[in-house]
């Protein structure tokens, strides 16, 4: 078998990692992007104990199933720890990241160089799409919080879930 070969048979795997809390328009463009890219792509929930936040993993994992279940190659799993590691016992070898402003590409920057320093593992930089620039789970919270209307800023599912929260508290 030649190196094309191989290279032909080989699985492309990239990896669309956040808190996803909630997951919202902004976040779906990229794992729809990046799930044209790639054969298979992970969207990984980080499970960070010290953040209380609005949704517990689960909830955040299922309402991520629900929205990318027209993606046939998109798996939704959480992970706590390193990145790099939940990476390397994947064996996906790309990051994809979305940038809203400059101000994401400074820090992301710091990451993607100590992720890469760290396992090797690169990052791909998507610019967000201009309608989603100013977008940001906390944005969507605090407007939902204070009633306003955040329906064309997340999945239909997702608002549905943000009212039902919202009226509990």
């Amino acid at each position: 078998m030649t190196g094309l070969e191989s290279e032909e048979t080989q699985v492309r795997r990239a990896v669309c990692p956040g808190s996803f809390d909630p997951i919202t328009n902004g976040h779906l463009d990229i794992i729809s992007r990046a799930s044209r890219l790639y054969d298979e792509v992970y969207v990984a929930v980080m499970i960070n104990k010290s953040k209380k936040g609005l949704f517990d993993v689960e909830e955040r994992l299922d309402l991520i199933r629900q929205v990318t279940a027209e993606y046939s190659n998109v798996r939704v799993e959480s992970f706590h720890g390193l990145l790099v590691d939940f990476c390397k016992q994947r064996d996906i070898p790309a990051i994809v990241k979305g940038l809203r402003a400059v101000s994401d590409f400074d820090y992301e920057l710091q990451m993607a160089q100590m992720n890469n320093g760290l396992s090797g593992v690169e990052t791909l930089f998507i610019p967000t799409n201009p309608t989603y620039s100013f977008l940001s789970s906390s944005l969507v919270k605090e407007v939902a919080a204070w009633g306003g209307d955040v329906s064309h800023l997340v999945p239909p599912q997702v608002l549905e879930a943000l009212v039902r929260r919202l009226r509990k508290d």
